[in-house]
């Protein structure tokens, strides 16, 4: 006999279920079934064909209940297809909008996406805006070097003999414990009225230049005083840029002594706290004033470094990879008896943010122990420089070396690897206070083309660590008018305001000589630049004739994308530039590396792909095809790239000529016809330049109604495309509710309303009423489920979304509802395309209450309680319908938060496919700092014996425990400062952060299943079957009788992360070309006049002053009259400098200021060295 099987609404009879004498286990069955490569613990499954479950379902020990039979759970299913496909064929109007497009075919035009001609159109657009700014940046190139060569030194300047605008001014005076406050400066600052200007999103002065100087920097000394006087000049250069190009934004030059003068004029941002804006460590100074660099930064980890000087070496650390762009390569190790890289990396590594990331993490766990030896540490440096099996940059190669001193110079290491050629440079930072001899660090660096610098203080870590970028453009000085080349930055963030933008830079070179028939100086004296915000270079791309899923992206030689629809930071960083690879942006696959690798090489290129997209909410994936165009931007280092699905190939443009038909179509975006014709939501677009815009759509339609008065669809202020097809599509979705809408009942099929959306930017929604529970994004290029429903077949169900922290859904007064909606497909003329989106939204809980008859065996819905569970799964695991009422305020989650057995089943069943990725562009809130109350790591803690120990508190040791107490109390700020709110950004609350996202889709399995999840006494059948036409998978499962089989439940949720492990991502890199041109080491580099004394320099102590919070160094009056003049600095070599008092005090002569006044005293004063003997100091 025949078991009657059950159904969802059916109770269960008998006695309570036993286990079932299922067979032995055994691999899984079923096509396309497959196991992730990881993933939580599963349950153990057993797929069973039918003719094997029938019988089984009828075995002994059964009979008390059955599991509906496979034939009977298909019939449900297609129950539900039918249901759901009548419905949208009655009210979605699909086919009856098909009829009204064609009905009104003489309303508008197709045209035609032609891929390789749009994007060479784009390509040649991008090229002429930029190349308008480079003439630009030439102009100002060549005047600045005339003006500096022209400009005469003046040792006597003075403060009040400059006037300039000050854009730091109006902040320092509104500050009472500021120190130009507090000495009362004698510089005659400019006071300036300015104006709103839309185009800076700023007020601006367009008749004056404004200079930025860094906190660190001595406003008073000479140098500057100087840099001010000549750099003044620049602004009548600035002022006839923007005359002959108004589009121009900010016009820049960074000097090399820190000055920043920019135009127009505008007060500068100021901070809450430390302003450590300098202009030196931005990342299009650093890319235009060197080329690209190969670094090994060792650190000196013996034993005599301990307390303050350990902290400062780490600190050190980090201000010298701040210094490094994505151009630069780097390895960063620690050495005593032996060396070792401080990371997980073994050679050397782009100097990309996240590297760069670990590289900071890993120097804070740097501890003091051993003795010193620098041979180990150079040979190490020398090895990694010299291994060419990996990717570097093949430029400027040298070695930073921080010690606290030690007297081995290692020649047999330079002789070895190093001479006579000498291509890697080497400089070394002796840090701390102590008394060894500097003699061997000097010699070091000036034998091998390279600098040495101290580093006594907190206070000379930024200056001294990116001096040596002036070493490195010297070589640019000596190649001419061939270094003279426009480079166009990544993207960063602008200081100013101004959002994302891309800098072209052009260095500036020092053209004067020391006398007739000499050679010219060899100094960079700045960067200029020209700002370029990415919303202009946007505004050259087609917006809304490529469709929702079409746009265009350009990337670097880095593939680092300029231009992409996910390229959307939540919060920048200052300091470093904004670097999302096009492999980041988009979901990768093999497809895009070789589309990315030819876009790098500069080749044009066209390839049809099937790829993966993430949805606009990021909680779906959809498998689709793309066609992907590609041509390079000449005269630039970018590649633009367009992306087309083939639906897009055509686009409808409007042809409204009849001015009466554009008059009746437009009195139906008029508030008084909602009523009758149902509301009508426009997208936010820029119809007009005088159009008002507002987030309140409302307000937006009013504003839109206001200027259609005044101004006709064919004024030329008005985008005729975007406002002749709106109007087209009011009218044309205004005859679907003629035809369709308005006579039907909706309550009958229980639906809260019917809408429309247009590629034109309309969104009608019927009834009226409806529009007040409307939530979607009044912009269908910006709608979910519009550009879903675009790339998928069918129908697409899109429930409420619910986050699982959030509160269950309240089902009250029926405004719950779930979209369904579908492409209109046209065929005109053999051309295809989709130029609208239909739908539905169902009552929830009405056709909750409808699914459970539609499931099931019986015709009423009033039944007792239900024994089965059956549900509706959408394509990306989400909660649809079930039949059971406790999980309809669940709808929208993610099914594992509802059943997490079930979910698992399915995902291990193959029904869903797991993908995962990094999202690298999030926001997180800062975490509190952590108090575990133990002291940092290589801080040196005396015991109680060395305290007892008298000859302890003479001792080095004894020396490093008081600086560290005082130096804490003094600077302990420096080394907490918070990054965000010292570079100027005090609105910042929350920091740049990873996060894991987890997106589920359709797997291989189209079939009917019937499974069992086996726990013994916890078992359960379950049945699943896709829908046809739908993005819904229909399951029916037994309920689980016990909570002893939960083995793992899946994640959806968006969850913090570390992103890949980057140690393993650097060994296998992906694809970047560098700079075509290096600039490195010449051989015609001059040594200058002045060598080294073949002694020994003597040993002179502590430096004359502990440097501050400014660069302004107290130099002693006998020593600074014997200090050559800035003029004269510009022509040494680098060695030349070592015997100088310069180099002793840790700074290149060029930027060493004259003598303070008495009154500019030094917060630590130490005593003055001895003066220099004239066998120790030739005068120039």
């Amino acid at each position: 006999m025949a078991v009657p099987a059950r159904t969802c609404g059916a109770s269960r009879p008998g006695p309570a279920r036993t286990a079932l004498p299922w067979p032995g286990r055994g691999p899984r069955p079923g096509p396309g079934a497959r196991r992730p490569p990881s993933g939580p613990p599963r349950p153990l499954l057993l797929l069973l064909p039918p003719l094997l479950l029938l019988p089984l379902l009828a075995a002994p020990g059964a009979s008390a209940y059955s599991f509906p039979q496979q034939h009977t759970m298909q019939h449900w299913a297609r129950r539900l297809e039918q249901e759901i496909d009548g419905v949208m064929r009655i009210f979605g109007g699909v086919q009856q909008l098909r009829e009204i497009y064609k009905d009104n075919r003489n309303l508008f035009e197709v045209q035609e996406n032609e891929p390789q001609k749009l994007v060479e159109k784009v390509a040649g657009d991008i090229e002429s805006l930029l190349d308008r700014k480079v003439q630009a940046l030439k102009r100002l190139a060549d005047a600045a070097e005339n003006f500096q060569k022209a400009h005469r030194w003046q040792d006597n300047i003075k403060e009040e003999d400059i006037l300039y605008y000050d854009a730091k001014a109006d902040a320092e005076l509104d500050d009472p414990e500021s120190e130009d406050v507090e000495r009362g400066s004698k510089a005659s600052t400019l006071r300036l009225d300015f104006v709103e200007d839309s185009n800076f999103k700023n007020k601006v002065n367009y008749s004056y230049t404004a200079v930025q100087i860094p906190t660190d920097i001595y406003k008073g000394s000479t140098v500057i005083l100087n840099e001010l006087n000549w750099t003044e000049a620049l602004e009548n250069v600035f002022i006839e840029n923007r005359r002959q190009d108004p589009t121009l934004l900010w016009q820049v030059f960074g000097s090399a002594t820190g000055v920043t003068r920019y135009y127009p004029a505008t007060p500068w941002r100021a901070p809450k706290k430390i302003d450590l804006y300098d202009v030196r460590r931005r990342p299009w100074y650093i890319q235009g004033a060197s080329s690209p660099k190969d670094m090994v930064i060792i650190v000196d980890v013996s034993g005599s470094v301990s307390g303050l000087t350990l902290k400062l070496m780490k600190t050190s650390v980090c201000e010298m990879l701040d210094t490094l762009s994505d151009d630069d390569y780097v390895n960063v190790a620690s050495f005593n008896e032996k060396a070792q890289p401080v990371s997980c990396f073994t050679h050397l590594v782009q100097a990309n943010v996240r590297n760069k990331k670990v590289f900071k993490e890993a120097v804070q766990g740097m501890v003091a122990k051993g003795t010193t030896g620098y041979k180990a540490g150079f040979e190490y440096a020398f090895d990694q420089l010299q291994n060419s099996n990996i990717t570097r940059a093949n430029c400027n190669k040298m070695i930073m070396m921080f010690t606290d001193g030690g007297e081995d110079r290692v020649q047999d290491v330079f002789e070895k690897y190093n001479w006579p050629n000498r291509t890697v440079r080497v400089f070394t930072f002796s840090v701390g206070q102590h008394n060894y001899d500097v003699t061997p660090l000097q010699w070091m660096a000036c034998a091998n083309k390279g600098y040495y610098f101290e580093i006594p203080s907190i206070g000379a870590i930024r200056i001294n660590t990116q001096e040596y970028l002036d070493v490195l453009g010297r070589p640019m000085v000596l190649a001419g008018k061939e270094a003279k080349q426009v480079q166009w930055t990544n993207v960063y963030e602008d200081a100013l305001g101004l959002g994302l933008v891309v800098t072209g830079t052009l260095p500036v070179f020092n053209l004067t000589q020391d006398g007739p028939g000499e050679k010219k100086n060899q100094l960079i004296l700045g960067v200029m630049g020209i700002d370029v915000a990415l919303n202009d270079i946007k505004r050259l791309t087609p917006n809304y004739t490529l469709g929702a899923n079409g746009y265009v992206f350009a990337i670097d030689l880095n593939g680092y994308v300029l231009l992409h629809p996910n390229l959307k930071p939540q919060t920048t960083n200052f300091r470093e530039p904004v670097t999302l690879d096009f492999l980041d942006a988009e979901l990768e696959d093999e497809n895009k590396e070789e589309i990315r690798r030819s876009m790098i090489d500069g080749n044009k290129g066209h390839k049809q792909i099937r790829t993966l997209v993430k949805s606009l909410d990021e909680r779906y994936v959809d498998e689709v095809m793309r066609n992907y165009t590609w041509v390079p931007i000449r005269s630039t280092n970018y590649s633009l790239g367009l992306v087309l699905p083939p639906y897009s190939t055509f686009y409808l443009q409007a042809n409204l000529s009849d001015q009466i038909l554009q008059v009746k179509y437009f009195e139906f975006l008029l508030p008084s016809s909602f009523e009758s014709e149902g509301h009508v939501f426009i997208a936010p677009r820029e119809y007009c330049k005088d159009l008002n815009a507002s987030d309140n759509n409302t307000e937006f339609l009013k504003n839109f109604i206001e200027l259609m008065e005044k101004v006709t669809p064919d004024s030329k202020q008005c985008n005729n495309f975007l406002l002749h097809n709106l109007i087209l599509d009011t009218g044309i979705t205004q005859q679907l509710v003629e035809r369709v809408w308005r006579d039907q009942d909706l309550n009958t099929y229980s639906l809260l309303a019917v809408f429309a959306a247009t590629d034109g930017g309309i969104t009608r929604v019927f009834p009226n009423k409806a529009a007040d529970d409307w939530t979607e994004n009044p912009e269908p290029f910006n709608a979910s489920f519009y550009r879903r429903s675009l790339d998928n077949h069918g129908y697409v169900f899109k429930p409420p979304h619910q986050d699982a922290l959030l509160r269950p859904l309240e089902l009250e007064n029926d405004t719950v509802g779930i979209l369904v909606s579908t492409a209109v497909e046209l065929s005109l003329g053999g051309r295809t395309l989709r130029p609208a989106v239909v739908g539905v939204k169902l009552d929830l809980e009405a056709w909750a209450e409808k699914f459970k008859v539609l499931a099931s065996n019986r015709t009423h819905q009033d039944q007792p309680q239900k024994d089965l569970l059956c549900v509706l799964l959408d394509d990306g695991g989400f909660l649809v319908l079930s039949n059971q009422n406790h999980q309809w305020d669940q709808v929208g989650r993610f099914f594992s938060e509802v059943d997490a057995n079930l979910m698992l089943a399915l995902y291990n069943n193959s029904f869903y496919t797991r993908k995962e990725s990094y999202d690298y562009q999030a926001a997180c809130a800062p975490q509190p700092p952590g108090n575990l109350g133990a002291a940092p790591r290589g801080v040196f803690v005396p015991t109680i014996a060395d305290f007892l120990n008298l000859a302890w508190w003479t001792s080095a040791a004894a020396w490093s425990l008081f600086q560290q107490l005082l130096y804490g109390l003094i600077y302990h700020s420096w080394f907490q400062a918070d990054p965000a709110e010292a570079e100027g950004n005090p609105e910042a609350r929350e920091s740049s952060c990873v996060m894991k996202q987890t997106q589920y889709y359709f797997g291989s399995v189209n079939a009917s299943y019937n499974a069992i999840i086996d726990c013994g006494n916890c078992s359960r059948l379950f049945h699943a079957q896709r829908l046809t036409n739908t993005n819904l998978l229909f399951v029916v499962a037994e309920k689980p009788l016990c909570s002893q089989c939960e083995g793992g439940r899946l994640l959806q949720k968006e969850t913090h992360s570390d992103g890949p492990e980057q140690c393993e991502l650097v060994q296998r890199p992906r694809y970047r070309r560098g700079p075509h041109i290096c600039f490195d080491y010449n051989a015609t580099v001059r040594r200058g006049r002045r060598t080294l004394h073949p002694g020994p320099l003597p040993s002179l102590g502590r430096p004359a002053d502990l440097h501050l919070a400014s660069s302004r160094r107290k130099i002693p009056q006998t020593v600074a009259a014997e200090l050559p003049s800035r003029r004269r600095w510009a022509s040494w070599s680098p060695c030349s400098c070592c015997s100088s008092w310069a180099c002793l005090l840790g700074r290149s002569p060029k930027s060493t200021p004259t003598p303070r006044a008495a009154s500019e005293r030094p917060l630590l004063p130490l005593p003055r060295p001895p003066r220099l003997s004239p066998a120790s100091h030739t005068p120039p």
